[in-house]
């Protein structure tokens, strides 16, 4: 722990978001609730054990080459950690926490996943007009976190996002993926040709933001595009 991790912990110190016990954001006796998958996905949520996500037949026409989640969102303790890390800025470093839940997951695998030389991060982009309303950008702190855990080299502002969507939330399915076409841009093609890129988020929903990055991505030479969240709905 640095000085300065120190003292912030010893003037605001850490409470469990559950419990309330002091000490970190989630306890290892809340932990236990989280109920952290044991096994991988397709896209259509079927499950594989092997060491990498598979499309199956109803997943051939997905941009995205398979989807890594850690958690159901559908698990309480899991919607209200994401969403105190969503949504307040002050306690962005909970992205520590969030990747300590994935890369047990990973851990918990029959075999595990292998990301290669030819594997890069990149995160989600917000426009700038919401990451100054939000105080930062919850996708780029989970890659950060990644990036030291994974040792997989970061592209920072890989896409971008050119203007502002509707909530998700509020939209049908359908609404959902017309609202994403083209929203996003690559910043560098050069950057991307040829790699496998691992594409992070907090959450994963209808796919609509991923299936859009995904495509551009691809528009641009990337190779194959994977998703990683913390959970999927």
């Amino acid at each position: 722990m640095s000085i300065k991790e120190f003292f912030i912990d010893l003037f605001f110190p850490k409470f469990c978001f559950y419990c309330k016990k002091e000490g970190d954001y989630l306890c290892e006796d809340c932990l236990a609730f989280l109920e952290i998958l044991e096994y991988t996905f397709c896209l259509c949520q079927k499950p594989q054990r092997l060491p990498d996500v598979k499309k199956c037949k109803r997943c051939q026409r997905k941009k995205l080459n398979g989807l890594h989640f850690a958690l159901p969102y559908q698990n309480l303790f899991a919607k209200k950690l994401i969403h105190r890390f969503k949504y307040n800025p002050q306690i962005k470093e909970l992205a520590k926490t969030l990747i300590s839940i994935i890369i047990t997951h990973f851990n918990l695998l029959e075999k595990p996943l292998k990301f290669g030389k030819d594997f890069i991060l990149a995160s989600v982009p917000l426009t700038n007009k919401k990451k100054r309303e939000r105080g930062f950008n919850q996708s780029e702190e989970l890659c950060k976190e990644l990036n030291q855990f994974l040792e997989i080299p970061l592209i920072a502002d890989c896409l971008l996002k050119t203007k502002d969507t509707p909530p998700q939330i509020e939209l049908q399915k359908k609404e959902r993926l017309e609202s994403q076409k083209g929203v996003f841009l690559v910043k560098s093609s050069e950057d991307i040709k040829g790699k496998k890129i691992l594409l992070v988020d907090d959450v994963y929903t209808t796919g609509a933001t991923m299936e859009e990055c995904a495509r551009v991505l691809k528009i641009a030479g990337a190779k194959e595009v994977w998703g990683l969240v913390v959970a999927r709905g």
